[in-house]
C-alpha cells in the first residue's frame, strides 16, 4: 500500500464513495447529521437557560451541605485521590488492606462529623456527593459478598450450597424498586427497637442484597471457566483447598469476570437514581429542589442533560479503568 492511499480523501473514496449508493447514501446521512447537529447547537447556544446549571452548581454538588464545613469534602477528594495514586504507585498491594479501612473511616468521620468536629445530619447529605457515597459503599460491600457467594454455590457443603442459590436466584428474581422499598419498610421490622437505621443505610443495605447476588453470578462465571488442571497443579504442589482456591483459581477467575464485574458497578452507580423515590436527594432528587425555584420553572431539557452527562463521565471512566484492569491481566 502506497502513501497515497493512507490519505484521508483515499480513506473517503475507498470507504465512503467508493459507488454512486454509497456516495448517495454519504451525501443524505451526512446532510442528515448536520441539520441535527445545527438544532441541537442552535439549542445550546441560544435558546438553552444554562444559568440554570451554573447558579445551582453547589446543589448539584453538594446539596445542602454547611458551606462553612465544605473544606472537609476537599479533604476528603485529596484523601480519595492520594489512595488511588498509592494504589498505582505501590507494588505492595498487602499495604493497601491496612490503608484502604483507615481511609474509609476517615472520609466516613469527616462528612459526617463528631470527635472535634461539628456533626452534620444525613438529610444534609444531596447531590453528587450522596450519590457517590452510596454508590462506592455499596460496591466496597457488595463486592466481598458476591464472591463469598459465589464460592458458597461452588461448595460441597449441600446446606451452604442451597443456601447461596436460593438467595441468589430470589434476589435476582425481585425488581432493584421492591428490594429498596423492603430494607425501607421491613428491615426496621425485624431489627430490636433499639437499633433505628438511618434511611442512608436502609437504602445502601438494599442496594448490597440486591448487586451482591448479580456479583456472585459474575464472579461464579469466572470460576467455572477456570481449567480443572489448575486445581489439580495447585494440589499437586502441596497447597490445601483454601490456599489453592485464594493463591491459584480466584485471582484469575477474577481476572476473567473484569467486564462483568464492571458493568454491574456502573449499573450499581446508575441504580442510585432510585434512591429519590425514597425522599433521598441524590443527583436526580437534587433536580426537583432546583426546578422548583420559580425563576428555573419548566427547563427540565438543561438540568437533566447535565445530570446526564455527570453520569456517563462517571461511568465512562469505570469503563477505561476497566478497559486497563484488562489489557494489564493479559
Amino acid at each position: 500500500m502506497n502513501a497515497k492511499s493512507k490519505t484521508p480523501i483515499a480513506w473517503l473514496q475507498r470507504n465512503l464513495f467508493n459507488t454512486w449508493y454509497n456516495s448517495l447514501w454519504t451525501i443524505v446521512c451526512f446532510a442528515l447529521l448536520s441539520w441535527i447537529a445545527y438544532g441541537v447547537g442552535n439549542w445550546a447556544f441560544n435558546k438553552a437557560q444554562w444559568e440554570v446549571v451554573t447558579s445551582n452548581l453547589p446543589l448539584f454538588f453538594v446539596g445542602r451541605y454547611p458551606a462553612d464545613q465544605v473544606w472537609r469534602l476537599w479533604l476528603v477528594l485529596v484523601i480519595v485521590v492520594g489512595t488511588i495514586a498509592t494504589g498505582i504507585l505501590n507494588r505492595k498491594r498487602r499495604f493497601l488492606f491496612i490503608l484502604i479501612p483507615v481511609c474509609v473511616l476517615s472520609i466516613l468521620w469527616l462528612i459526617g462529623g463528631g470527635f472535634f468536629l461539628t456533626t452534620v445530619g444525613t438529610n444534609l447529605w444531596n447531590g453528587l456527593l450522596l450519590t457517590l457515597l452510596a454508590a462506592s459503599i455499596s460496591i466496597v460491600l457488595a463486592f466481598p459478598i458476591g464472591i463469598l457467594l459465589a464460592l458458597g454455590r461452588q461448595s460441597s457443603l449441600p446446606i451452604l450450597r442451597g443456601f447461596c442459590t436460593i438467595y441468589v436466584e430470589l434476589v435476582r428474581g425481585l425488581p432493584l424498586i421492591g428490594i429498596l422499598f423492603m430494607a425501607q419498610v421491613m428491615l426496621p421490622l425485624v431489627l430490636p427497637s433499639q437499633i433505628q437505621l438511618d434511611r442512608v443505610v436502609r437504602a445502601i443495605a438494599g442496594l448490597v442484597l440486591f448487586n451482591a447476588a448479580y456479583l456472585a453470578e459474575n464472579v461464579r462465571g469466572g470460576l467455572q471457566s477456570i481449567p480443572r488442571g489448575q486445581v489439580e497443579a495447585a494440589k499437586a504442589l502441596g497447597l490445601n483447598t483454601s490456599l489453592s482456591l485464594l493463591l491459584i483459581v480466584l485471582p484469575q477467575a477474577l481476572r476473567t469476570s473484569i467486564p462483568a464485574i464492571v458493568g454491574q458497578f456502573i449499573s450499581l452507580f446508575k441504580d442510585t437514581s432510585l434512591l429519590s423515590l425514597f425522599a433521598l436527594v441524590e443527583l436526580t432528587g437534587i433536580t426537583r429542589s432546583i426546578l422548583a425555584q420559580p425563576e428555573y420553572l419548566g427547563r427540565y431539557a438543561e438540568v437533566y442533560l447535565f445530570i446526564g452527562l455527570i453520569y456517563w463521565v462517571f461511568c465512562y471512566t469505570m469503563s477505561q479503568v476497566s478497559r486497563k484492569l484488562e489489557r494489564k491481566s493479559i
